[in-house]
């Protein structure tokens, strides 16, 4: 049964998705719809997709999210961390491909589902996924190094392609606004509120003194994808990116009020001013409204 499902359309367009009205099979289906002139995705590599997915349950079904909806941006599936049947669907398939996986539990959520979007663990998924652009781990958004003296006010920033920024903090007090320091501006197109952006980050915390950062995109050897102004991450993000250019590396001090507040998030005490250093990789605007 899970072989008769069918979708239509050209790439970059919503398709047009046919799932029958029948309980679905237990096989994992891929089908490449149209095939792609890119490089391949690699087993490690994070791809940037317009997908949407369907919930199969027993003889129905109901489209659960679409980055085709208006207003909304691409996204950016994180390499090595895919369902099992989209790392199956789309790994070594080009850039350029459009991709149908139909994914029973085994190969979705497992017996467990997914409580946060109403996925049973009986559900089948059913995806259509455009392969817009695949993302190495080690992908730098500007080529060569980069040396910023803060003087006595900002941290000082030493950063190379490829490696994690360090980030040497002053023994002046921080700043009780938010600051946006561009280290290198990039030629690309500006960050709007709610395109897709794509970063790889360093961050560490003012009150230690210390350059080891309590987080690192550059560790987990993939790059991190934002909805901006969408609230997935902290308001200094949120704001700072806004009207940054892609291919830019940029500085954000962000007190507490733009960060996690007088909340302490695990090996950031609370009341903590935070410094990031971004490499801004990807912009990928909203869907036309």
């Amino acid at each position: 049964m899970n072989s008769t499902v069918k979708a239509a359309g050209a790439f970059g367009k919503a398709p047009s998705v046919t799932i029958p009205k029948a309980k679905p099979g237990t096989n994992l289906v891929t089908k490449t719809l149209v095939t792609g002139t890119g490089a391949a995705l690699g087993s490690k590599d994070s791809l940037v997709g317009n997908f949407i997915v369907y919930d199969w349950s027993g003889t129905t079904s109901k489209e659960i999210s679409s980055t085709w909806t208006a207003g909304a941006a691409p996204t950016l599936f994180t390499g090595g961390s895919l369902l099992p049947g989209l790392q199956t669907a789309l790994v070594g398939k080009k850039v350029g491909s459009r991709v149908l996986a139909v994914l029973p539990p085994a190969d979705g959520f497992g017996s467990q589902g997914n409580t946060q979007v109403g996925i049973k663990g009986t559900d089948t998924l059913v995806f259509v996924v455009d392969m817009i652009k695949a993302i190495p781990g080690n992908i730098a958004a500007v080529p060569s190094t980069t040396t910023f003296n803060g003087g006595k006010v900002l941290p000082t920033v030493s950063a190379a392609p490829g490696k994690p920024a360090v980030i040497t903090i002053p023994s002046a007090k921080a700043s009780t606004s938010l600051i946006v320091k561009p280290l290198v501006k990039g030629k690309g197109v500006k960050v709007a509120t709610g395109d897709l952006a794509i970063v790889q980050y360093t961050g560490v915390v003012w009150k230690t003194g210390k350059p080891a950062p309590f987080d690192s995109s550059w560790t987990r050897s993939s790059p991190f994808g934002l909805t901006v102004g969408a609230g997935q991450v902290i308001k200094g993000w949120d704001d700072g990116l806004v009207g940054q250019t892609e291919g830019s590396r940029v500085m954000l001090v962000i007190p507490p009020g733009d960060g996690y507040g007088s909340s302490a998030q695990g090996s950031i005490p609370a009341n903590s001013t935070l410094v990031f250093v971004l490499d801004i990789v990807g912009v990928y605007p909203t869907q036309p409204k």
